[in-house]
Formats: structure tokens, sequence, C-alpha cells
């Protein structure tokens, strides 16, 4: 019955926010409220909550105090000559803004964060899907997926905990699965080349002239200050996008427009469009008035020591981040009027991401505390025919996508891998091997709606978490069956 329950329960909720007639914070409350109370166990519904809240509190701490840092960073222009040189490829194509979102996300990847990653992309690149009209849920989807495929990094996560949960050596599984790896991520960009295709299709291949004379949307993209610029139709708004670092300025001035018509532009036909694109499409502003050129170097050096001391561990993430986002502001920001002014201009984040992982703990308090992930996971495996022994490592791949979807990385990896892997040693199969497979999953987990960081994405990109999960997961799927394949070829499971 807990079996059972446990995929209604997980069944409603996608159903409903897909379906937006919940938003996602309402529904991992109120779903499992209701199914705790449905199996009899609604006496102790707080305390799974609070067990939740307590299990998930690091994660929200983390990303409160990442989303300040990596967004005092980026006010203060350390990312700005990666997000240049990716634009500057990009200039005013669909297809290569979708590919560079693709190449910007797995880049920044590296740091093995999912909320810095997504801060990073989705400040250099929704400017650019605005101005065009793109899709944002290309954006999203994009991001996610190759966010998803890097974070197999032994310091992103997944690796970390099937070597704990198996007691094996993180490299001894990490390192043999780089040619799949790589292979899923080549997937990825000739998923973003595609994408794009189909996005310049729609909008057509554009000039730098022609984008730049496309009238936007009157709006200004701020980290959450709330400036507002009149435009020529006389109408402003202001939209804050909490963490998109200062004012994204990429429409086209009132007075360079055409005098007759105001639907043309007086380019210099002589003008290099190299210039152009450094003028006009910088996807962050220039001029912000947070940046910080003689710091440069000083937070150049803070992030690479925050970036060392995660990944040799040398204290607890959220601890590091606390550190360093203090140390980040009163260095930068000497001020405090200035310092509460970074804060507030990404409270709007900081709000939205914390209040989605409180409530996630909800949603995974009443999955564990009530017995429903054991009595999924032991149904899972026991599904499994034993027929199947001998291809263990091919059925733990295959369970990783929707297992890892459905439960947290800490569920399956220290609740079912060991099952998995225990089955796979009854059959000579290779803890090894069961190990490298249940990598496979984690381009689709990254869009799992118990992913804190993806969130942080869809809250910055302004995109219902139901119209990024249609467009997403099957991408994803797909990406996640291209690693479990060329594993699979390459002899690695």
């Amino acid at each position: 019955m807990l079996t059972i329950l446990g995929f209604a329960m997980i069944a409603t909720f996608l159903v409903l926010i897909m379906t937006k007639k919940m938003s996602p914070i309402a529904a991992l409350v109120l779903i499992p409220a209701l199914f705790c109370v449905a199996v009899g166990q609604g006496a102790q519904l707080g305390d799974y909550v609070i067990e939740g809240v307590g299990n998930l509190a690091p994660t929200a701490a983390m990303l409160m105090f990442a989303i300040v840092y990596f967004g005092v960073m980026i006010d203060v222009g350390l990312f700005d000559p990666i997000v240049r040189g990716i634009l500057k490829f990009c200039r005013a194509d669909p297809m290569r803004i979708v590919v560079g979102t693709a190449v910007l996300a797995a880049i920044v990847s590296l740091d093995g964060d999912g909320s810095t990653t997504f801060m990073i992309t989705v400040s250099a690149m929704y400017p650019l899907y605005k101005r065009l009209k793109m899709s944002l849920v290309v954006l999203t989807g994009v991001a996610a997926t190759a966010n998803g495929v890097m974070n197999t990094l032994p310091w992103g996560g997944p690796t970390a905990r099937a070597a704990t949960a198996l007691k094996l050596d993180a490299s001894e599984i990490f390192v043999p699965m780089i040619p799949a790896l790589a292979m899923g991520l080549l997937a990825v960009f000739v998923l973003a080349y595609v994408l794009g295709l189909r996005e310049r299709k729609r909008l057509g291949m554009l000039t730098l002239d022609e984008a730049l004379a496309r009238e936007p949307e009157q709006e200004t993209v701020s980290t959450g200050a709330g400036s507002t610029r009149g435009g020529s139709t006389g109408g402003t708004r202001s939209t804050g996008t909490g963490g998109t670092g200062g004012e994204d300025r990429l429409r086209k001035d009132a007075s360079a427009s055409g005098g007759g018509t105001g639907t043309g532009t007086d380019a210099d036909p002589a003008a290099d469009p190299a210039d152009e694109v450094d003028d006009e499409f910088q996807g962050l502003d220039p001029n912000r008035s947070t940046l910080r050129p003689k710091l440069y170097w000083f937070n150049a050096g803070l992030t690479a020591a925050l970036l060392t001391a995660m990944i040799m561990e040398l204290m607890p993430i959220p601890v590091l981040f606390l550190l360093g986002a203090a140390l980040a502001l009163t260095v930068n920001f000497p001020h405090m009027p200035d310092q509460r002014a970074r804060i507030a201009a990404h409270a709007d984040n900081v709000l939205n991401v914390s209040g989605m992982v409180f409530a996630a703990a909800v949603f995974t308090g009443v999955l564990t505390g009530t017995g429903m992930v054991e009595n999924m996971a032991d149904w899972v495996v026991g599904a499994v025919p034993d027929a199947m022994g001998p291809h263990m490592a091919i059925v733990t791949g295959l369970l990783s996508l929707p297992l890892t979807y459905f439960m947290s990385n800490d569920g399956f990896y220290f609740g079912v891998l060991p099952v998995l892997a225990e089955a796979g040693a009854a059959h000579g199969v290779s803890p090894l091997e069961i190990a490298r497979a249940s990598l496979a999953g984690q381009a689709l987990h990254m869009s799992s709606p118990l992913v804190p960081a993806v969130y942080v994405l869809v809250g910055m990109a302004k995109v219902e978490f139901g119209d990024h999960t249609r467009f997403t997961v099957k991408w994803a799927v797909l990406t996640s069956l291209v690693v479990l394949g060329a594993g699979i070829l390459f002899g690695i499971m």
C-alpha cells in the first residue's frame, strides 16, 4: 500500500505543477501532507517535517549564501571576461546563442555547484534571449542538462556518494567514466545545436543590424534594485530577476533609431560587427556602478580559494560560503548602505530558493518518514527478473533515471545503490560497474523538483517549473541514455 501511495503522491505532484494547477511551493507542502494523513500517519506529520527541514537546512544555508556570494561576484565583474567571450561567439544568431548557453553552463559547472552555474549562465544569456524573443525554456533546458552531465565530477556530489555508499575510491569510479561522460556532453552540444537551428528557423536568421533595430520590451533587467528607465514610448517597467548582475542593457537607445518610421537604424556600414557586439550585446552592463575592476584579482583569488577549499573539504560548504559572502561584501562594499543594497538586490532569489528548499523538506520528510521511499525502492529492485542479474550494471543505469528524479541523491545512493550492488555481486558484477552505471541518470536528476538549484534556474529565467519540466525531461532522458549507451559501448560497465 505504501508503495502505491508513494507513486501516487509523486504522480499527483507532477501533474499539478505541470498543469499549473498549483505552485511548486504549495504542491510540495500540501500534497505530502494529505498523503501523510491518507496513510494514517497524520499525527507524525510534524515530526517528519521537522526531520526533513533539519536534513535540508545545511543545503538551504549553502544556497542562501552562495547566491549572495556569486551575486556579488557577478555585480563586481568577476565573470565579465568569460561572458564577453561567449557573447562575441554568439553574436545575434539564435543557434550560436543556444550553443553558447551549453558551453557556458558546462564551463561554469566545473565548480561543482549547480546554483552557481545557473546564476552565471542566466545572468549572461537571459538578456539575449529576451531581446531576440527566443524561448526561455530552451535556456533553462540546455543549462540544466549540461550541468547534469558535469554534476558527475568527483566534487559535484553523486560520485562521492556512490564511492562512500559502496566503500570505493571516487577516482576509480570517475576516471573510467570520462569517455562516456564526454559523449554525454557532446550530446548536449548537439542538442543545443539542433534546438538553436529550430529557434533560428522560428525567428529567422538575424543580422546584428536587424537584431539591434528590433523593438525590445520596455523593461529593465536588474539585480532587484528596482531601477526604471523611460523608453521612447513613454512607458516604463521594472523587473527584478534577483541576481542578473546589474542592469543588463540590451536595447538600442531611441536616438539611434531611423528618423522617419522609427524602424530602421543608422548603422555605419563600415563599422566592425564585433564592435557592435561589444556595444549592444554585452549581457552584463559594462557601466554598472557595482563594478570593482581594481579588486578583480582579489575577487578571482578569493573565488579560487573558496572552490579549492570546497574540493578539499576543508570546511562544510555552507560555512565556506557564509565566510566567503561576508568577506566579499566587506572588501568590495566597505560602506554599510552599499552592503545593504547588495543584499537587498539578491534577497528575492534568496527568499524564493530557501522557501522552495524548506517546502521540499516537507515532501522528502513525508516520503522518507512514512516509509514510502523504502517500499518504492524495494518494489523496484524486487521487480528486476533474476535473468537480468548478470546485467545489473545496465539495470542500475536504467533505474538511475527515474529513481534519481523522484528521489534525492542521498536516498538513491545510500538507500538503493547498496541493494543493487549486492544483487549484482551475487551474479559476479563488480561494485565499480554498478557505481559507474549509477551516474547515468544525473542529466535528468538536475531537473528534479527535489533539486534546490533548479529553482534558482527557473526563477531567474522567469520560467514556470511545469513548463521547464515538460520541455526538458525528454531531452535529459535522451542525454542520460547516451551516457549509459557509451558506457556499455566502451566496456566501462
